[in-house]
C-alpha cells in the first residue's frame, strides 16, 4: 500500500521524491506529498488528495525552494478519507517538524486522548498525526530527534513505517518500521529510505535491509540503525539484481502488457540455475535435505493470486513428493487455532514479501514450531527474513496490481520445490525427474507461442464482449485454480462479476447461473493424459451449452472434441497435465487485459487495489 520515500544528499530532493513515488504508484495510493528543508532551513510541505499528478501540477504552480533534505508520501485511505488534509506528511511542534507513515497504529484513539488532554489539537482524522503530534511533544523535551523517536515507537501498537524530519536538524532522516516495508538506498555522499527497493533504483541499486522493530537514521555521511532499545544492529546488505528500466513501461501500452509478455522470461528466470544433471537442486536449500526428510506435511498459505498458485502447486507437491498438502488463506489461518507441528512446512507465497495477512502466518507457525520457507518475488523483504527458507521468483519487478507474470513464476517456484523435495526423498525416480525437468525448461517457448498465436484473437474478442456484465469460469483438477485467477483478474480490472467453479460443482447450484448468452470460459484437461477428465469436461459443456452459454473453451492443440460446443477456441501447446496450467492462464491473462481496456479502465491501477496489502 502506501508509497514512501525518504533522501538526504546534495541533489534537489524535491527530484528526487516525486521519481521515487511515480515508481511506488504501482502500490495504489488516493493521495501524495512531499516535504523538504530548504537552504534557508525553513521546512515546506505540499500535499493534495488525487494522482500524482495532481501534485505535480500544484507545484508546478506553487513552486516550494528546494531542499536537500526530504520525504515523500504517496497515501492508501485507512483512518480518513483521501483528502487534502489526511494526506501526508503530517506536521506537528510548531510546523517544524514532518511525518509520514505507511501501516495502521491501532492504540491511536488512546494516544490521541492523551494529547488532547495536554491542550494539543489535530487537523486530521488520520492516526498518522497522533504519531506526529506525539514526537512532536517528545522532540520539545529532548531536542533529539533519534531519541524522541525511539521513545514514541515504543509506544505505538499495531503495523507501521514511520520516516521524519526536523527542520532543527537538516540533513537527517529517520525511520522505523514493525510489521510494514522498509528499505535502506546507499548512495555516494547521500542516502535514500523507500518503501521498497523501486523508490531508489534508479540512483543506486545498494541496498540495507531493516529488521522487525528496528530504527534508522540516515545522512550523507552514513546509515545508524538500531533496535527500538537502542542496540546497534548489522543490517544485511543485498544488490538489487533488476534496473530502472525493468520497471518502465518500455513502449507497451500498460505495464499489465508489458507484464504479459515477460511472462516466459519468468519462468525461464525462476528456472535458470537450478537444474543440475537433469534433477532440480535449489542452491538457497542446500543443508535442508534433514528437513524435507522430517516433514509428514506442508501447508501453503498465501492470498489473492497467491493462493490460487498455492492450490495449483499442491497438485503438483502431493503428486510428486506423497506428502499430503492443505492450501489455507492466511488471513484466516491463524485465527482458527490449527495443529501444525514440528513436522509441517509452512510455505508462503507473496510477491512482495510484505502481505501482512501472510506474514502474522508465518510468525504464527514459527512460535508454534513449524518450519517455514517462503516464496518471494522482492529482495530484502520481511516475509523471508522471517522464515527459515526462501525460494526468491526471478520474475523481475510487477508494477500492475493485477500480478500476472509473478502468478507463473510463483506456481514454477512451487514445481521446483516439489521437484526438490521429491529427489531428497526419494519419491521420484531419476527418469521420472528428468522427464519433468525437460517438460518445465519447455514451458517459456510454449508461453510464447500462446502469446504470438492467441493474443490478437483474444484481444479482438474482449473487444466484442466489452458490455459484458457476467463471466463464469469453469475448470477441473489443476484447470480449477485456473478457473479462479481468470475469474480474479476479470474482476479486479474489469469492475464486473466473474466466478470461477469447480466444473464438477456445476450440476450442484452454480448451473442455475446459466441462460442464454452467458459468457463462461471452459479450461479443458487434455484428452490424452486425462482422458477420462476430458469426457467430464465435455459434458459439462453440452450441459450448459444446451442452455444458451456462450462457450469459450481453452484447449491444447488437436482437441476436437470440443469444437462442436464451443464458440471460440483458444488453443495452447501440447503439455503433460500437471504443466497446463502455466499456458492455460496466459489467455485469461490477456481477456481480462483485453476486456478492461475496451471498457476504458485503467488495467494498472485498478480503484481500490493496492499491489501491497501491508495492513490486515
Amino acid at each position: 500500500m502506501c508509497g514512501i520515500v525518504g533522501y538526504v544528499g546534495p541533489r534537489d530532493s524535491q527530484a528526487i521524491l516525486l521519481s521515487g513515488l511515480a515508481r511506488l504508484e504501482y502500490r495504489g495510493y488516493d493521495s501524495a506529498g512531499i516535504a523538504v528543508i530548504d537552504a534557508d532551513g525553513g521546512l515546506d510541505m505540499r500535499k493534495r488528495a488525487g494522482k500524482l499528478q495532481v501534485l505535480r501540477d500544484d507545484l508546478a504552480a506553487h513552486p516550494m525552494p528546494d531542499g536537500t533534505t526530504g520525504i515523500g508520501h504517496t497515501r492508501w485511505a485507512t483512518h480518513g478519507g483521501p483528502t487534502d488534509a489526511n494526506a501526508h506528511p503530517h506536521l506537528a511542534d510548531d510546523d517544524k517538524l514532518a511525518v509520514i507513515h505507511n501501516g495502521i497504529i491501532e492504540n491511536f484513539a488512546e494516544l490521541k486522548a492523551e494529547l488532547v488532554s495536554e491542550g494539543f489539537t489535530f487537523r486530521s482524522e488520520t492516526d498518522t498525526e497522533v504519531a506526529a503530534v506525539l514526537l512532536g511533544r517528545e522532540y520539545q523535551a529532548s531536542g533529539d530527534l533519534v531519541a524522541a523517536f525511539r521513545t514514541v515507537v515504543s509506544r505505538l501498537e499495531g503495523a507501521f513505517t514511520l520516516l521524519a524530519m526536523h527542520r532543527d536538524q537538516p540533513g537527517l532522516v529517520v525511520g522505523a518500521r514493525r510489521n510494514s516495508p522498509l528499505v535502506i538506498g546507499l548512495g555516494d555522499g547521500e542516502n535514500f529510505l523507500g518503501s521498497d527497493v523501486a523508490a531508489f533504483v534508479e540512483h543506486t541499486r545498494n541496498a540495507l535491509a531493516i529488521g522487525q522493530d528496528e530504527i534508522v537514521a540516515i545522512t550523507p555521511a552514513g546509515v545508524e540503525i538500531t533496535d527500538f532499545a537502542g542496540n546497534p544492529v548489522e543490517a544485511s546488505p543485498f544488490e538489487v539484481v533488476w534496473d530502472a528500466a525493468a520497471a518502465e513501461k518500455g513502449g507497451w501500452p500498460s505495464f499489465m502488457a508489458k507484464e504479459v509478455s515477460e511472462e516466459p522470461d519468468a519462468v525461464a528466470n525462476t528456472v535458470r540455475g537450478r537444474v543440475r544433471d537433469g534433477a532440480v537442486a535449489i542452491p538457497e536449500l542446500d543443508g535442508l535435505d534433514e528437513l524435507f526428510t522430517g516433514i509428514r506435511r506442508i501447508v501453503i498459505i498465501a492470498c489473492g493470486t497467491a493462493a490460487y498458485a498455492g492450490q495449483t502447486g499442491k497438485y503438483a507437491l502431493e503428486q510428486w513428493t506423497r506428502i499430503p498438502v492443505d492450501v489455507e488463506l492466511a488471513h484466516e489461518f491463524r485465527y482458527r487455532d490449527p495443529v501444525i507441528g514440528e513436522d509441517t512446512l509452512v510455505v508462503s507465497i507473496s510477491q512482495s514479501g510484505e502481505t501482512m495477512d501472510t506474514l502474522m502466518a508465518v510468525k504464527y507457525a514459527r512460535e508454534r514450531g513449524a518450519k517455514t520457507l517462503s516464496i518471494c518475488n522482492t529482495q530484502g523483504a520481511t516475509i523471508p527474513r522471517e522464515s527459515d527458507a526462501v525460494i526468491y521468483t526471478h520474475a523481475g519487478p510487477e508494477v500492475a496490481v493485477a500480478s500476472t507474470k509473478a502468478f507463473v513464476a510463483q506456481i514454477t517456484a512451487l514445481y521446483l520445490l516439489a521437484l526438490h523435495v521429491a529427489r531428497v526423498r526419494g519419491s521420484l525416480s531419476a527418469s521420472e525427474q528428468a522427464q519433468y525437468v525437460r517438460e518445465l525448461e519447455a514451458i517459456p517457448a510454449k508461453i510464447a507461442r500462446v502469446l504470438d498465436e492467441e493474443q490478437t484473437h483474444v484481444e479482438q474478442f474482449s473487444r466484442w464482449m466489452a458490455d459484458t456484465q457476467s463471466v463464469l469460469f469453469l475448470g477441473r483438477h489443476v484447470g480449477y485454480p485456473i478457473a479462479l485467477e481468470g475469474a480474479l483478474k476479470l474482476k479486479e480490472i474489469s469492475y464486473i462479476h466473474a466466478e470461477g467453479f469447480a466444473a464438477g460443482e456445476l450440476k450442484h447450484g452454480p448451473i442455475a447461473l446459466i441462460e442464454p448468452g452467458q459468457p463462461v470460459f471452459v479450461i479443458v484437461p487434455s484428452p490424452r493424459e486425462s482422458a477420462e477428465l476430458h469426457k467430464k469436461v465435455v459434458s459439462n459443456i453440452q450441459e450448459i451449452r444446451a442452455r444458451g452459454a456462450r462457450v469459450i473453451a481453452v484447449a491444447e492443440e488437436g482437441d476436437a472434441a470440443v469444437l462442436p460446443f464451443a464458440d471460440e477456441v483458444l488453443r495452447i501447446p501440447l503439455a503433460g497435465p500437471l504443466f497446463e496450467p502455466l499456458l492455460a492462464v496466459v489467455p485469461l491473462h490477456i481477456f481480462a487485459m483485453g476486456l478492461a481496456t475496451a471498457k476504458g479502465l485503467d488495467v494498472d491501477q485498478p480503484r481500490n487495489l493496492a499491489k501491497s496489502v501491508t495492513v490486515e
